[in-house]
């Protein structure tokens, strides 16, 4: 049976576009996706980089919902040590006013940004560290969890009597498997920033899940980065648009993605060459049917319920038929 899919979108930027063009592609892309079927669109959150363009995914989530029809829209993720707990809550409970039965609250405790930035965004207060205290408050403030004596004990988030959407907690270590089993939560494995760690920590979520009343049972995403095209040599040719931008992002300054084109005939150093290498090997790269196949092969192996796929091209209309066929395959 094949594996349910679903789209994890970083609303890239490609070179010679803007951000506001970026945002239209995935409303755009988020319309297609919803009628190929897809259960699932997920939007991240990244600041202060020239390559991606949703530094507020709780915005960006509103409009696509209000873009589409079936599919459900969520975070993935909300990074929560950059937030207020109390805002996170009452600004998916709002969403999930708006949008009944549509809505997902997937949470990181990574920074999405640089160093520097993240200072700016958390006013200099906290860090990753408090990422468990920080989720339990987010709970409290829904599910009235706060002791009487408690300062928070008369605070509840609004809007009233709307519930929390679900909750997932996204990782790529055992740090979010332990916290996602420890929360009674699904677990959403990013496979994509560490691919040899998928079913280590996927088992390990597994056999540590403690029910919670939401979540009787575990619940697993399997996140991954996958490009359909006409042959496999095609789709690592498009996904060296990508593979170019991971490098610049590492070296501490982003840029836009470039063109396939322009990626392949970038003189790499030998270090730059390896990195490349190693990124493409991570990926799921071929035609329709050859990363169909992959993509449930990976889901048996880690004991993923579902498949969220992330393609970022350079070409918007490369993306949308990399998406299209794989759901028609």
């Amino acid at each position: 049976m094949s594996t349910p899919l679903s789209v994890l979108d970083l609303t890239p930027v490609a070179a010679g576009t803007t951000s506001a063009g970026a945002v239209a592609n995935t409303i755009d892309l988020a319309r297609r996706a919803d009628g190929w079927g897809y259960g699932r669109y997920w939007l991240a959150e990244h600041h202060n980089t020239a390559t991606m363009a949703c530094p507020a995914p709780e915005v960006l989530i509103g409009h696509v919902a209000s873009a589409t029809e079936h599919i459900r829209v969520g975070a993935g993720g909300i990074m929560l040590p950059n937030h207020s707990p109390l805002h996170v809550a009452e600004a998916f409970r709002l969403l999930e006013a708006l949008h009944p039965g549509r809505i997902d609250l997937g949470l990181g405790r990574a920074p999405g940004t640089d160093g520097v930035t993240a200072h700016a965004l958390r006013r200099g207060a906290q860090g990753a560290d408090d990422f468990a205290q920080q989720l339990a408050m987010l709970l409290a403030f829904t599910d009235g969890g706060f002791p009487p004596d408690h300062p928070y004990s008369r605070v509840a988030a609004e809007p009233a009597g709307v519930p929390l959407p679900p909750v997932w907690i996204l990782g790529s270590s055992d740090y979010g498997a332990r916290a996602a089993a420890e929360f009674g939560v699904g677990f959403a494995f990013a496979r994509h920033l560490n691919p040899r760690g998928a079913a280590e920590q996927i088992a390990a979520y597994r056999t540590a899940f403690r029910p919670s009343p939401d979540v009787p049972a575990p619940r697993v995403i399997l996140a991954l980065s996958a490009v359909v095209a006409g042959d496999a040599d095609e789709a690592a040719f498009l996904a060296g648009s990508m593979a170019d931008a991971m490098i610049r992002m590492r070296q501490g300054r982003p840029v836009p993605l470039p063109s396939p084109e322009d990626a392949a005939a970038t003189a790499y150093t030998p270090d730059e060459r390896d990195q490349i290498r190693r990124y493409l090997r991570a990926q799921v790269l071929g035609d329709a049917a050859e990363v169909r196949a992959r993509i449930d092969e990976l889901a048996h192996e880690c004991q993923a319920d579902e498949v969220m796929v992330m393609t970022l091209l350079h070409d918007h209309e490369a993306r949308c038929r990399s998406y299209e066929a794989l759901a028609a395959a």
